[in-house]
């Protein structure tokens, strides 16, 4: 059992279930058409119904939930934005204006943002129907400087969790796509899997939101001492507390809620990817909800999918989270249900089957 102050991690059952895959897979295989032909979209479908439980799955109220956060390793010139872009883009989503807004809107998807940590306040507001809603779950305005010490106390840390449960425990449907907003916290991203997997941090840094390769080198040498400052910080709850920023604990706590409502998950980029890291770690069984949307741009997400046997759906080059990426997957799980659910057998269909 994992605990953190007065938090105890929830436990979450392997949902494998052999019969139910069986039936599935023979579903898929006496479609109308050639064996596998429908590739990775098969294995999609495969599965989103072992998540559901059926062999009819339907996704139901899909939700969008943006955790933004701000960090005080942002201080330190480790990204190209100043932190008073966390606060501007979260308006910019609540006004529809952000990319993630319009791919939300385009698909369908209804858009949470949770304030877990924004540095300068956010007015909350009556959301009208169908609008991006907005929800005040902050815990301080910003982390403490990982650079020279624990970023969150474990009573903190423990709190943003205990956010993105009790968040997605409100929240209908059975499919959240995750997403994210925080000014340095491709950083955080980085200090975790670097931690959590034992890696260089070398290996696992990048531009973020575009800094140059002298920023690059000035970026890590402030994660190394990040590292450096929190070297007892190795479990994954303590290292989250350590390195790890508001939103990114409230996404773990939501991750580990979604998984243990048995809602599809569907993860985004390299921050999204960092709280999911960090919640299978806690509970293993949290993969088998998971369906990764992409392969991000960003130094460090190939590595970080690997460590969780992961192949994302798409790899379109996309660094800009938000759940962007989680978006523009979306289709394909609405593909790959009505494939199973619309497309003919080669009985119902009179359509001969292949000769041996």
């Amino acid at each position: 059992m994992h605990s953190l102050a007065q938090f105890t991690v929830p436990a979450i059952a392997d949902i494998s279930d052999a019969p139910l895959t069986a039936r599935l897979q023979h579903l898929l295989d006496n479609k109308t058409k050639p064996l596998g032909s429908l590739g990775r979209l098969e294995s999609l479908a495969l599965r989103i119904g072992q998540v559901l439980g059926t062999e009819a799955p339907a996704l139901l109220q899909p939700q969008m939930l943006v955790c933004a956060g701000d960090h005080g390793l942002a201080a330190k010139g480790v990204s190209a934005f100043p932190s008073d872009v966390t606060w501007q883009m979260v308006e910019n989503f609540l006004a529809g204006g952000a990319a993630v807004s319009v791919l939300a809107r385009q698909h369908g998807l209804a858009l949470t943002v949770v304030d877990c940590g924004v540095a300068k306040p956010i007015a909350p507001r009556d959301a009208a129907p169908g609008a991006p809603q907005l929800l005040l779950r902050k815990v301080a305005p910003g982390t403490a400087d990982a650079s020279a010490g624990p970023a969150m106390t474990a009573e903190q840390c423990a709190q943003a969790i205990t956010h993105g449960i009790e968040v997605v425990r409100a929240l209908p449907g059975n499919a959240l796509l995750l997403g994210e907003m925080g000014i340095a916290n491709t950083s955080i991203a980085s200090l975790l899997l670097a931690r959590l997997a034992g890696l260089p941090l070398a290996d696992v840094t990048g531009a973020g939101t575009g800094l140059d390769a002298a920023g690059i080198e000035r970026k890590r040498a402030v994660l190394q001492q990040a590292l450096d400052a929190n070297a007892e910080a190795t479990t994954p709850l303590a290292a989250l507390a350590a390195l790890g920023g508001y939103e990114v604990a409230t996404l773990v706590g939501a991750v580990l809620q979604a998984a243990l409502e048995r809602r599809v998950i569907v993860v985004d980029g390299f921050i999204t990817s960092a709280a999911v890291l960090v919640a299978s770690r806690l509970q293993p069984a949290v993969l088998q909800r998971c369906v990764f949307a992409h392969r991000s741009g960003e130094r460090g997400h190939s590595i970080m999918l690997a460590q969780m046997q992961a192949e994302p759906l798409l790899d379109l080059g996309l660094r800009l989270g938000e759940g962007s990426g989680a978006a523009l997957a979306w289709p394909l799980l609405q593909s790959a249900c009505a494939v199973l659910a619309e497309m003919a057998s080669f009985e119902s269909a009179g359509v001969a089957t292949q000769t041996a």
